[in-house]
Order: C-alpha cells, then sequence, then structure tokens
C-alpha cells in the first residue's frame, strides 16, 4: 500500500510504502488507542455571548486571582476533545471557600454557567460546578490530534525499521516498552502539540524534516537552507496579511523573529561540513529528545510506569492518591524536566535491553538530547550544540513545534 502525502507547506514529500500486511504487523504490536464515537462538542465560537451553558468538562488547572478592585475571583481551565474552554467563577456568598476543595479532590464536573465576551476573547462565567464521579475517559474529555494515530503510528515504526542494528533495537523496544503512555502523552501544556497523541505527532514531524535534511540531493546544507527560505516566503506572507487586517489583527505571527535565529543555527551546522549527518544518531536522539514528557507532564490516562521503571525501590503512596485530570506539569516530574530525564531513560534503557553501543555514540545522543532546545534561555543544558547532530535536532524541533501552529 502506498501513501503519498507532503509536509511542511507540502514542501517535504512522504513516501509510505508497506503492503496491508505490514501495515496490520505494525498496528497489532503498537496499537492505536480507542477514540470516542458520535460526540458533539461544546466549544466556545459557537456560543452567544449571555447565553446559558450546562456541560460536562474536564478541570485542567485552577488559581485564585485577584481583580483590578483587589477581590478575590477563580481563574479556570477547562477541556474537552475539543480542546481548552477558559472559566472564571466570582467570589459571590463564599463561592471560593465552598469550591475549592470540590476542585482539590475531583476531575471532572457538570458546569453551569453563562458565556461572557471580553476584548474578542470569549469563557465561562461559572455559577456552579458539579462534581461527577463517572470513570474519566481522556479522550472524552481531552482534546487529542486530529491526525490518525494508525498513520502516525506506522510511519513512526516504518522509520524506525530503516535504523541499522542495534539502533533499531533500541529504538523499537523503547518505544513498545513505553507505548500506552508515548502514544497518548502531548508534546506540551500549551504552545504546540498540546493535546493527546501530540508526542507521537511531534516525534514523526522532527524525523521527516531529517529524513528530508538528509536525502537532499545537493546536501544538508542546502536542505536547510531550503527550508529557511520557505520560512522567510511563510514569513513575508505574515507580514502582508497582518498590513492589510491593520494593526487590531489578532492573527498570531507564526514565523516572527525566526529567521536569524535559524541562519546562526544554519552557520553552526556549517562549521562541520566536512561530515555527513549521521541517520541511526539523529533519528534515535529525536526518539529521544522529548520522551522524557511521559514524566514530566500529567494528565488524565497517564500510567505511572515511567516512574515505576526508574525508581524501582521508591515509595510511590504518593502516586496512588493523584487526581489526574487535564493536562498539567506533573508536581514530581517538573522538578526535573524533560531533557535530563530523556538522558536517564536512554542510560537505564541501553542497560534494559542490553545494547551494545560505543562510548562515543551513546555521548553523541546524550548531546542531542541536552542540547535540542538550542540555548540556555530556552532550556539547553549545554551552551550551545558541540555536533552536526546537535544542530541539526535543534533546528527541525524549532522548525516543527512552529510549523504546528502555522499548520492550525
Amino acid at each position: 500500500m502506498s501513501n503519498d502525502l507532503s509536509y511542511f507547506y507540502e514542501l517535504i514529500p512522504l513516501h509510505i510504502r508497506l503492503t496491508d500486511e505490514e501495515r496490520q504487523t505494525i498496528l497489532t504490536q503498537f496499537p492505536s488507542p480507542k477514540l470516542p464515537e458520535g460526540n458533539t462538542l461544546f466549544t466556545l465560537d459557537n456560543e452567544e455571548a449571555g447565553s446559558k451553558i450546562s456541560q460536562r468538562l474536564l478541570v485542567n488547572d485552577f488559581e485564585v486571582r485577584l481583580t483590578r478592585t483587589q477581590k478575590q475571583f477563580l481563574k479556570l481551565s477547562f477541556s474537552n476533545n475539543s480542546g481548552m474552554i477558559d472559566g472564571k467563577m466570582w467570589d459571590n456568598n463564599g463561592a471560593l471557600e465552598k469550591n475549592i476543595p470540590l476542585l482539590e479532590s475531583n476531575a471532572i464536573f457538570d458546569v453551569e454557567g453563562v458565556i461572557d465576551s471580553y476584548n474578542g476573547n470569549k469563557s465561562i462565567v461559572v455559577n456552579q460546578l458539579i462534581p461527577v464521579k463517572d470513570q474519566l475517559e481522556p479522550f472524552s474529555l481531552l482534546p487529542y490530534t486530529d491526525e490518525s494515530f494508525a498513520d502516525l503510528t506506522i510511519e513512526l515504526i516504518s522509520y524506525l525499521n530503516e535504523l541499522d542494528e542495534p539502533f533499531r533495537k533500541l529504538a523499537k523496544e523503547t518505544v513498545h516498552y513505553f507505548w500506552d503512555d508515548f502514544r497518548l502523552v502531548p508534546a506540551a501544556k500549551g504552545y504546540h502539540h498540546n493535546y493527546l497523541g501530540g508526542l507521537l505527532k511531534h516525534t514523526v514531524g522532527l524525523m521527516r524534516f531529517a529524513r528530508y535534511i538528509l536525502s537532499f540531493e545537493k546536501g544538508h546544507i542546502e536542505a536547510l537552507l531550503t527550508l529557511v527560505q520557505k520560512v522567510e516566503k511563510m514569513y513575508k506572507a505574515e507580514l502582508y496579511t497582518q498590513y492589510r487586517q491593520g494593526q487590531d489583527s489578532k492573527k498570531r505571527m507564526i514565523w516572527n523573529e525566526t529567521i536569524d535565529h535559524l541562519y546562526k543555527m544554519i552557520q553552526g551546522a556549517m562549521t562541520y561540513s566536512d561530515q555527513n549527518p549521521n541517520y541511526n544518531l539523529l533519528i534515535v536522539a529525536i526518539l529521544y529528545h522529548d520522551i522524557g514528557k511521559i514524566l514530566e507532564y500529567d494528565h488524565a490516562g497517564k500510567s505511572f510506569k515511567a516512574f515505576n521503571f526508574l525508581y524501582p525501590t521508591a515509595n510511590k503512596d504518593a502516586l496512588l492518591t493523584r487526581n489526574q485530570a487535564g493536562i498539567g506539569m506533573d508536581p514530581l516530574g517538573v522538578l526535573v524536566g524533560h531533557i535530563p530525564y530523556g538522558v536517564i531513560l536512554l542510560t537505564k534503557l541501553i542497560e534494559q535491553f542490553d545494547i551494545s553501543l560505543s562510548i562515543e555514540d551513546i555521548h553523541q545522543l546524550n548531546h542531542c538530547i541536552l542540547c535540542h532546545h538550542g540555548l540556555p534561555e530556552w532550556g539547553s543544558a549545554v551552551r550551545h550544540p558541540q555536533t552536526l547532530e546537535g544542530y541539526l535536532i535543534h533546528i527541525v524541533d524549532y522548525l516543527d513545534s512552529r510549523y504546528e501552529n502555522a499548520d492550525k
């Protein structure tokens, strides 16, 4: 079976040629999650200001804020599988004192309120929160990717199958071991791929960029320049749209302040122009670059398999009392972060699967994980990439995270 698609403004061709039998074999080993059918989705965009609503929603997070007149109110974030929904509750008749304990001990609520619109942004003014004790089904109350889980899975595994041994064994065993969480976890809380299946889609996206760069006929530097030329073109289109819409335009500028950074990173990659990128190192590093997010984020449906794997002798009673709800930061995971977790997981999984890699390759992989954010002020654990693959993984991560928002 052949799927001929494209990515990144139709610049990157995608050719996934597998038989039906090969596709089914992959999906048997790496099954897709079961998705809800026939849901009628509530979205704020479809509601008029002032209209009353009654909806079952999942609470992502909440916090007490102060108005300009120093009165307390609750700022709330809800979700269903159409996306995130903002809300607020005024402190009328002791509403905060009554509802904060409910929010601390429950995840699903029947929400009654009124639609508010302020500066073009809609939210719910909540009048009543009624806790619901039903079993929480993540895909019913959390947003998830609109791409096919099966197609993304098949594409991911087909790329991993191209690896040489022992990289192929390391990559596929890793995905298989953490598959239930890997296919589920978001890649961010708010900026990009912030939905169930986000990490899967983002990982595949990076691999698409990487394979394009490594297979470009004129070489990887020419490929990088071609990509940034496309970014320049789309940035000009954004500027023109803003110009035509005027200063009141609310359209988000996806490629603003990106051009100089991309050229700086390409210049860094050019210092290794005498080298050819290593497909095995780059693809495995991409698989691991954000895998630590299975620990860094918390959400309904997340298991604690990764915590159990890394800390088998720890007392984990606190995990059993978790009130998992919407997409948020794991209170433990945020203390470490996904970048260090990626290195720790790589180290332990190499031992777990008895993988024989050279000490140089292990450090190359670790370096790619540590530097994929590019700059220390963006969370990179090193000052700047020090290998060709280090520059490449940052560039493809940078491009894919922004293209995700442009693609929306």
